[in-house]
């Protein structure tokens, strides 16, 4: 049976790899350890389909290690085990030890991440974790204290024409054919930017035709829409449904976002994910128009989590509809990135006199918290004095939300400020 493009084009060798220069170009740091032989426990942490397993069995194969693979998703603490025994009859004298990559270890539960800990921490194994999710959320704190981790970035758009252009020079299959693309839009943008799933388009689209080829657009897209699982085989729907199920939230629609919801779930989808998306909607999409939703949202996620599924749809679906039907307001979104938009133009402007704190007799004979004002010591807690730099001439970062919440705190602003807020 003849493996699929994406098997066939994977590289062995760093030079051939395509893309992560940061991590793998000429004296980068990893592409370092690699060449002198003392590769460390890491892991990869970077969207699908931009080399993560790929870097692993180059690894492997350039230091002549034994490799051993485990997929988060197959594998309980039993198989754990037995692959560090496996692991441990291989180590002989000064042989280095093996490797094991296990991919997408953020759905390794803490007693699976547990059972790893000993083996990475006596040398038995070199750990090479990859996840598409924030180690920092996804991997316990001991088995993350030791090991590196390594940020891998979107293939770029020349590198994903570099991908195209290799296959189609290089493969033992497609060579021979008359292959000519005209244009790579189509293709890449139905990628996403993932490499495994351009081969699988570019591979679905040479299949297409006996003979001469010419890839346009319009090729492209019309396979596609005829052959919508050719290409998904990785069940990369992922983020086109978070999308949806986001935007139909936002967008005030609890049927939709209950529908994408229950698409997730039936696909497998990790609920801690679901949980902190909803815990960023929170805030990034109803904000001071309920403050509630926050509170919700948090404590949605530490529940899921003592619940488990089957039972956690449940508590998903009620935080879903909640969020869908609360009032909407993105002015704290809108106001952050406002903010540390004028930082990044002004630079670090110095913080007003009365401001600053003086702990020490040389900070107050410099007027060092001079003429501040207490606040609690003055009518309804509120003293008018300037707490932003003058250099910055009133910028107006927030701006409340139509909403009966943000109604009330504008009034009140208003009240304490006169002209300085501009609703």
């Amino acid at each position: 049976m003849t493996p699929p493009l994406a098997e066939r084009m994977r590289p062995k060798t760093l030079d051939a790899y395509i893309g992560q220069k940061q991590l793998v170009g000429e004296g980068a740091v990893l592409r370092k350890a690699i060449l002198s032989g003392k590769v460390p426990s890491f892991i990869l942490w970077g969207p699908p389909g931009v080399g993560k397993t790929t870097l692993a069995g180059i690894i492997a194969n350039q230091l002549s290690r034994p490799f051993f693979t485990l997929s988060a998703i197959n594998s309980g603490v039993k198989d754990i085990r037995e692959t560090i025994t496996k692991a441990k009859s291989q180590q002989f004298f000064s042989r280095p030890n093996p490797i094991l990559f296990i991919d997408e270890i953020h759905r390794f539960s803490k007693s699976q991440q547990d059972s790893l800990l000993g083996a990475v921490e006596k040398g038995i194994i070199t750990l090479i974790g990859a996840t598409t999710e924030n180690p920092s959320f996804e991997v316990i704190p001991a088995l993350l204290s030791r090991a590196q981790v390594y940020v891998l970035q979107h293939l770029t758009k020349d590198e994903l024409i570099q991908i195209v252009d290799n296959a189609i020079e290089q493969d033992e299959y497609l060579k021979p054919k008359n292959i000519q693309v005209q244009e790579y839009e189509a293709l890449l943008r139905f990628s996403g930017g993932d490499a495994r799933k351009l081969y699988n388009i570019l591979e679905l689209v040479c299949n297409s035709e006996e003979g001469d080829l010419i890839i346009t657009n319009e090729l492209v897209t019309q396979l596609i829409q005829e052959n919508p699982a050719s290409y998904d085989k990785g069940g990369e729907q992922h983020y086109d449904i978070i999308s949806a199920f986001i935007k139909s939230i936002r967008g005030s629609d609890p049927n939709a976002a209950v529908y994408w919801l229950a698409r997730m779930i039936e696909g497998g989808e990790d609920i801690k994910f679901i949980g902190r998306r909803l815990i960023i909607l929170a805030s990034e999409d109803i904000g001071l128009a309920n403050p509630n939703a926050l509170l919700m949202a948090t404590t949605t996620f530490q529940a899921i989590q003592a619940v488990g599924l089957p039972e956690a749809r449940i508590i998903l679906s009620q935080a879903a509809i909640y969020l869908a039907a609360s009032a909407k307001s993105n002015s704290a979104y809108l106001a952050i990135n406002q903010a540390q938009a004028e930082v990044k133009e002004s630079g670090n402007l110095p913080v007003p006199l009365s401001l600053r704190n003086a702990p020490t007799k040389l900070m107050k004979s410099l007027d060092y918290g001079k003429n501040y004002k207490y606040s609690h010591d003055h009518a309804n807690n509120f003293a008018f004095q300037e707490f932003i730099p003058r250099e910055l001439n009133n910028p107006n970062f927030y701006k409340a939300g139509n909403n009966a919440a943000e109604s009330k705190s504008k009034q009140k602003l208003s009240e304490f400020w006169k002209d300085k807020y501009d609703f």
